[in-house]
């Protein structure tokens, strides 16, 4: 049996958890892939003759540095086949996938951007899939849990989707758990539970890059082109931005917190408006099949709703199809993170070894 390498994009607080995983991965009686390729914004190591590298001494590698075009080209070439795993949000390395792909490098990743931009890329990528070249991206939306490959294993067998609605952000999750909870009135003004999230790692370091909308619309494109939709992108259909219109122009995320307090009273009175139909306020993603909708933003919601019962920073992803139309099928749990996020990688990869051995 051939050999089957890895090669690493990518070692962050994904990436290191990654690497942790993979020492334990269990395989049963399939040999490990050798790791032969890591790298991290200007540092790469690796072997010219694809002898198994120890990915933790990337910081002390002295590797010349390969090109994406150059780096294809060094795996195709390999003794065996090849699985890239990129742990980046690198739009340049989601561009690359085709090219990997079609020299017969397998990719598993949780890089949103390969499949949330321009509808060419998406073509492209699944496209140049083979039986020897795979594609997995289960933790390009909710990290963790099994929301794509639920997805999939419904159409695949013949279900047809109506709706996915839910809460695709941890972010946004626990800043409306918390600010409109379904029991009492709250814990804070909206500025102070934002500055709350973003003192405990909740949020990106500038709050703004979660309140945009943008990460909840990459994860929709994604889940309504497995669907079925043609969506364009996530630019291409309404997503509400939490930033206030007057504070668009803030020159940085201090400026942004600092002046944020000015405009509570535009989610207070949201919130109470809900409160008076005895409902509670999330920031909801919908794709609609039926009606070719898609759409992120505020939402009342009844309390007793499985949207409104969340706890934390938990994500929930609720699928109705024509099976599971009475009762629909509920994804939920903590949907970011990077242990969680590469649990879901790990588990792809296993796919991967299992399907090319």
């Amino acid at each position: 049996m051939a050999p089957i390498y890895l090669a690493i994009i990518g070692l962050g607080g994904v990436g290191k958890a990654f690497l942790s995983q993979l020492a334990a991965l269990q395989l049963g009686s399939i040999t490990k892939p050798t790791v032969i390729f890591a790298s991290r914004s200007s540092k790469q190591l690796y072997n010219k003759d694809y002898t198994s590298i120890d990915a933790s001494t990337l910081d002390s590698s002295s590797s010349p540095l390969l090109s994406l075009s150059d780096l294809t080209s060094w795996l195709a070439s390999a003794p065996g086949k090849v699985i890239l795993v990129d742990n980046t949000s690198n739009q340049d390395v989601a561009d690359s996938y085709p090219s990997f792909l079609e020299n017969g490098i397998s990719v598993v990743t949780p890089n949103k951007k390969a499949f949330s931009s321009n509808l060419k890329l998406w073509d492209d990528i699944f496209s140049s899939t083979t039986p020897s070249a795979l594609i997995y991206h289960e933790s390009s939306v909710g990290a963790g849990l099994p929301v794509i490959s639920t997805l999939k294993d419904l159409t695949a067998t013949g279900d047809q989707i109506t709706k996915i609605q839910g809460v695709f952000s941890g972010t946004m999750s626990f800043l409306f758990n918390t600010f409109s909870p379904v029991s009492g009135s709250g814990s804070g003004k909206w500025s102070e539970i934002v500055s709350q999230a973003k003192d405990a790692g909740f949020t990106e370091p500038d709050p703004r890059d979660d309140l945009n909308g943008m990460d909840v619309a990459r994860k929709c494109t994604i889940l309504a082109r497995l669907a079925g939709l043609k969506v364009e992108g996530p630019d291409s259909f309404p997503v509400q931005s939490l930033i206030p219109k007057a504070l668009e122009s803030a020159s940085s995320a201090s400026e942004f917190m600092q002046k944020l307090p000015e405009h509570d009273q535009e989610m207070e009175s949201y919130k109470e408006d809900a409160a008076k139909q005895g409902k509670v306020v999330r920031f909801v993603a919908s794709v609609d099949v039926q009606n070719n909708k898609v759409s992120v933003g505020l939402e009342m919601v009844e309390k007793d709703s499985p949207i409104a019962g969340l706890k934390g920073s938990d994500n929930i992803f609720v699928f109705h199809t024509k099976r599971y139309s009475s009762s629909p099928l509920v994804v939920q749990g903590s949907g970011a993170g990077g242990e969680v996020t590469a649990m879901g990688v790990s588990a792809d990869l296993i796919k991967a070894v299992e399907r090319l051995s």
